[in-house]
Protein backbone atom coordinates (compact mmCIF):
# COMPACT_ATOMS: atom_id res chain seq x y z
CA UNK A 1 0.00 0.00 0.00
CA UNK A 2 2.97 2.31 0.64
CA UNK A 3 4.28 2.02 -2.53
CA UNK A 4 1.02 2.82 -4.10
CA UNK A 5 0.99 5.86 -2.32
CA UNK A 6 4.50 6.83 -3.39
CA UNK A 7 4.12 5.39 -7.61
CA UNK A 8 0.67 7.48 -7.91
CA UNK A 9 2.13 10.96 -7.08
CA UNK A 10 4.80 9.79 -9.83
CA UNK A 11 2.73 9.01 -12.60
CA UNK A 12 0.36 12.09 -12.59
CA UNK A 13 3.15 14.31 -12.48
CA UNK A 14 4.82 12.21 -15.00
CA UNK A 15 1.55 12.58 -17.49
CA UNK A 16 1.28 15.99 -16.71
CA UNK A 17 4.31 17.22 -17.92
CA UNK A 18 3.97 15.41 -20.96
CA UNK A 19 0.94 17.08 -21.95
CA UNK A 20 1.81 20.66 -21.42
CA UNK A 21 5.04 19.72 -23.74
CA UNK A 22 2.43 18.23 -26.20
CA UNK A 23 0.11 21.45 -25.68
CA UNK A 24 3.12 24.30 -25.92
CA UNK A 25 4.35 22.26 -29.44
CA UNK A 26 0.64 22.37 -30.83
CA UNK A 27 0.31 25.88 -29.21
CA UNK A 28 4.11 26.47 -31.69
CA UNK A 29 2.96 24.91 -34.39
CA UNK A 30 -0.92 26.73 -34.19
CA UNK A 31 1.11 30.05 -34.24
CA UNK A 32 3.27 29.46 -37.11
CA UNK A 33 0.87 28.25 -39.08
CA UNK A 34 -1.56 31.34 -38.22
CA UNK A 35 1.61 33.61 -39.01
CA UNK A 36 2.03 31.85 -42.18
CA UNK A 37 -1.53 32.86 -43.16
CA UNK A 38 -1.87 36.19 -41.94
CA UNK A 39 1.43 37.15 -42.87
CA UNK A 40 1.87 40.29 -40.53
CA UNK A 41 4.48 42.78 -41.44
CA UNK A 42 6.39 42.44 -38.52
CA UNK A 43 6.62 41.74 -34.78
CA UNK A 44 9.12 43.49 -32.49
CA UNK A 45 9.33 42.33 -28.59
CA UNK A 46 9.38 44.56 -25.84
CA UNK A 47 11.60 45.46 -22.94
CA UNK A 48 8.99 43.03 -21.13
CA UNK A 49 9.80 40.22 -23.54
CA UNK A 50 5.89 40.13 -24.85
CA UNK A 51 5.59 40.09 -28.55
CA UNK A 52 3.90 42.91 -30.12
CA UNK A 53 2.51 43.45 -33.84
CA UNK A 54 3.31 45.75 -35.94
CA UNK A 55 1.29 46.56 -38.74
CA UNK A 56 1.65 48.04 -41.66
CA UNK A 57 0.81 51.81 -40.55
CA UNK A 58 3.96 51.19 -38.03
CA UNK A 59 6.11 50.76 -40.64
CA UNK A 60 7.90 53.93 -42.93
CA UNK A 61 6.46 52.33 -46.02
CA UNK A 62 4.49 49.27 -46.96
CA UNK A 63 6.34 46.55 -48.95
CA UNK A 64 6.88 48.55 -52.30
CA UNK A 65 8.21 45.91 -55.62
CA UNK A 66 10.20 47.16 -58.47
CA UNK A 67 10.17 44.16 -60.78
CA UNK A 68 11.84 41.30 -58.69
CA UNK A 69 13.17 43.72 -55.87
CA UNK A 70 10.91 44.01 -52.88
CA UNK A 71 11.66 46.80 -50.67
CA UNK A 72 10.63 47.13 -47.01
CA UNK A 73 11.24 50.18 -44.83
CA UNK A 74 11.91 49.94 -40.83
CA UNK A 75 12.68 52.60 -38.34
CA UNK A 76 15.89 51.21 -36.40
CA UNK A 77 14.12 52.07 -33.08
CA UNK A 78 11.69 49.46 -33.17
CA UNK A 79 14.68 46.85 -32.35
CA UNK A 80 14.51 43.94 -32.48
CA UNK A 81 12.20 42.80 -34.83
CA UNK A 82 11.04 40.49 -37.15
CA UNK A 83 10.13 41.33 -40.60
CA UNK A 84 8.24 38.35 -42.61
CA UNK A 85 8.56 38.37 -46.28
CA UNK A 86 7.52 36.20 -49.11
CA UNK A 87 9.80 35.27 -52.23
CA UNK A 88 7.43 34.05 -55.28
CA UNK A 89 9.92 34.17 -58.21
CA UNK A 90 13.53 32.67 -58.35
CA UNK A 91 15.17 35.95 -58.84
CA UNK A 92 13.88 37.72 -55.98
CA UNK A 93 15.55 39.89 -53.54
CA UNK A 94 14.27 41.81 -50.74
CA UNK A 95 15.75 44.94 -49.51
CA UNK A 96 15.57 45.64 -45.96
CA UNK A 97 16.16 49.57 -45.48
CA UNK A 98 16.76 50.69 -41.51
CA UNK A 99 16.19 54.49 -41.35
CA UNK A 100 18.28 56.11 -37.93
CA UNK A 101 20.39 52.73 -37.00
CA UNK A 102 22.27 54.10 -34.29
CA UNK A 103 23.37 50.95 -32.51
CA UNK A 104 27.30 49.87 -32.83
CA UNK A 105 26.41 46.89 -34.12
CA UNK A 106 23.75 44.93 -35.65
CA UNK A 107 22.70 41.11 -35.76
CA UNK A 108 20.48 39.25 -37.87
CA UNK A 109 19.42 35.98 -38.62
CA UNK A 110 17.07 34.70 -41.64
CA UNK A 111 14.96 32.10 -40.52
CA UNK A 112 13.02 29.75 -42.43
CA UNK A 113 11.18 26.32 -42.30
CA UNK A 114 12.06 24.52 -45.35
CA UNK A 115 15.68 22.69 -45.37
CA UNK A 116 16.87 23.41 -48.89
CA UNK A 117 15.57 27.25 -49.03
CA UNK A 118 18.75 28.96 -51.39
CA UNK A 119 18.75 32.39 -49.39
CA UNK A 120 21.34 34.45 -47.60
CA UNK A 121 22.49 37.67 -46.79
CA UNK A 122 23.80 38.83 -50.01
CA UNK A 123 25.28 42.59 -48.85
CA UNK A 124 24.98 45.45 -46.45
CA UNK A 125 24.76 48.91 -47.32
CA UNK A 126 26.68 51.20 -44.44
CA UNK A 127 25.76 54.56 -43.23
CA UNK A 128 28.61 55.80 -44.69
CA UNK A 129 27.24 54.18 -48.40
CA UNK A 130 30.30 51.28 -48.39
CA UNK A 131 28.65 47.59 -49.32
CA UNK A 132 29.88 44.64 -47.70
CA UNK A 133 29.59 40.71 -48.55
CA UNK A 134 28.01 38.26 -49.21
CA UNK A 135 27.54 36.61 -45.68
CA UNK A 136 25.71 33.42 -44.75
CA UNK A 137 22.10 33.17 -43.19
CA UNK A 138 23.46 35.05 -40.03
CA UNK A 139 25.22 38.25 -39.72
CA UNK A 140 26.99 40.18 -37.08
CA UNK A 141 28.58 43.39 -38.34
CA UNK A 142 29.93 46.45 -36.27
CA UNK A 143 28.13 49.40 -38.09
CA UNK A 144 30.59 52.40 -37.74
CA UNK A 145 27.97 55.67 -37.87
CA UNK A 146 24.67 56.26 -37.46
CA UNK A 147 22.46 56.60 -40.44
CA UNK A 148 20.70 54.17 -42.91
CA UNK A 149 21.73 50.48 -42.77
CA UNK A 150 20.15 48.24 -45.72
CA UNK A 151 20.12 44.24 -45.72
CA UNK A 152 19.97 42.62 -49.08
CA UNK A 153 18.64 39.32 -48.91
CA UNK A 154 18.12 37.12 -52.03
CA UNK A 155 19.63 33.60 -53.63
CA UNK A 156 23.06 32.20 -53.01
CA UNK A 157 24.14 31.69 -56.45
CA UNK A 158 27.17 29.08 -55.19
CA UNK A 159 24.41 26.66 -54.18
CA UNK A 160 21.33 25.23 -55.11
CA UNK A 161 17.85 24.74 -53.09
CA UNK A 162 14.73 26.46 -53.87
CA UNK A 163 14.22 29.62 -53.49
CA UNK A 164 10.62 30.39 -53.23
CA UNK A 165 8.75 30.55 -50.09
CA UNK A 166 8.14 32.40 -46.81
CA UNK A 167 10.65 33.70 -44.75
CA UNK A 168 11.50 35.81 -41.72
CA UNK A 169 14.52 38.49 -41.24
CA UNK A 170 15.31 38.88 -37.03
CA UNK A 171 17.24 42.09 -37.04
CA UNK A 172 18.41 43.41 -33.51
Amino acid sequence: MKKLLFIIPFVLFSCKKESTGTEMKSLDSAMIRQNAVTKADSVIKNDAGITDTITTKDIESPTEEKGNVLIKSVNGSHFPIVVQEEFTKDHDKLILKISNYSKPQLKAKILTNEKDFNIRFNQIKLPDGNLDGPFGRELTYDIPGKGEVWLIIGKNNMADGKITGAFSVKVE
